[in-house]
């Protein structure tokens, strides 16, 4: 039985789960070609050599109109790669148009954009040239994200709406990893408990908790733990993306192994900021 492991022991976000699962993949080159035709508005995929603690690794880079999403962790000293919650798939009401005094430098890419609902997403998603497997999962996971947001915040999932441009940058997350899996086909794919950071996050709406209230509603029935490193490791997306295709959270299986992954982050920490998947078979 073909086995994928994510070893989640720095967390879990949308690009470094792309990374990592592309590591795997037989063609990256030709994957990250395949993802750049399907014409996403205004974005531009790439994959990086990128190096944590001396370990070498892919990092998935996703460009909005030439402009990359800044983290929006308080401002601790530390930060993850992402941070979802404040804008990348977060949901938003529509009345949050802008955000707050730490993300001013990136406000330019923001302006004249407005806010996408699920029925918007799902246009989008339906549209691009995907096999109907791929479609129905990434869909099913922003729907998970819609739900969780929906009940952080108190809202029907037709209410929530999700910043344009964050949409836009966690669907390629979102599309790029349900690709990934179609293609490699594992049998089963099982992950580490979650490591999910800690510390306090900034959003639209104020500064909260680590994991932020969506991911931790995501999170829910799924081991995790904090620690000492001061960050959001795991966020919506990425919680999102293990709720749908994580069949079981266990150590690490008696497998043969025949390749590894290593999806790295943009930040840097004392631990490796990757996130390691594991390609193998067990019996």
């Amino acid at each position: 039985m073909k086995i994928i492991y994510l070893d989640c022991g720095m967390g879990a976000a949308g690009d470094m789960l792309t990374a990592a699962l592309l590591e795997l993949h037989p063609e990256p080159a030709a994957f990250i070609e395949r993802m750049n035709a399907l014409a996403l508005p205004g974005l531009k995929i790439s994959a990086l050599p990128a190096v944590k603690c001396g370990i070498t690794g892919t990092r998935v880079e996703v460009l909005i109109g030439g402009a990359e999403e800044e983290s929006a962790d308080a401002a601790d000293g530390h930060s993850h790669e992402e941070s979802h919650f404040h804008c990348r798939g977060h949901a938003q009401e529509e009345h949050h148009h802008h955000h707050n005094h730490h993300h001013e430098e990136r406000s330019h890419s923001h302006e004249g954009h407005s806010h996408a609902g699920m029925r918007e997403i799902e246009a989008l998603i339906s549209g691009l040239d995907l096999p109907e497997k791929v479609r129905g999962d990434a869909l099913a996971v922003y729907a998970l994200i819609a739900e969780a947001e929906g009940k952080v915040h108190g809202r029907p999932v037709s209410e929530i709406h999700f910043h344009e441009v964050g949409a836009l940058d966690a669907i390629a997350d979102i599309v790029g990893v349900s690709l990934l899996i179609h293609e490699l086909a594992p049998d089963r794919i099982i992950a580490s408990p979650v490591h999910v950071g800690s510390g306090h996050v900034h959003c639209a709406h104020g500064v909260l908790p680590i994991p932020a209230p969506a991911a931790a509603e995501l999170l829910r029935g799924v081991p995790i733990y904090g620690g000492s490193v001061r960050g959001e490791l795991c966020t919506p997306t990425g919680a999102a993306l293990l709720r749908r295709f994580v069949s079981e959270f266990a150590p690490l299986p008696l497998m043969k192994l025949s390749k590894v992954g290593y999806g790295m982050g943009k930040k840097d920490f004392e631990r490796a900021n990757c996130l390691r998947a594991m390609l193998g078979e067990t019996e």
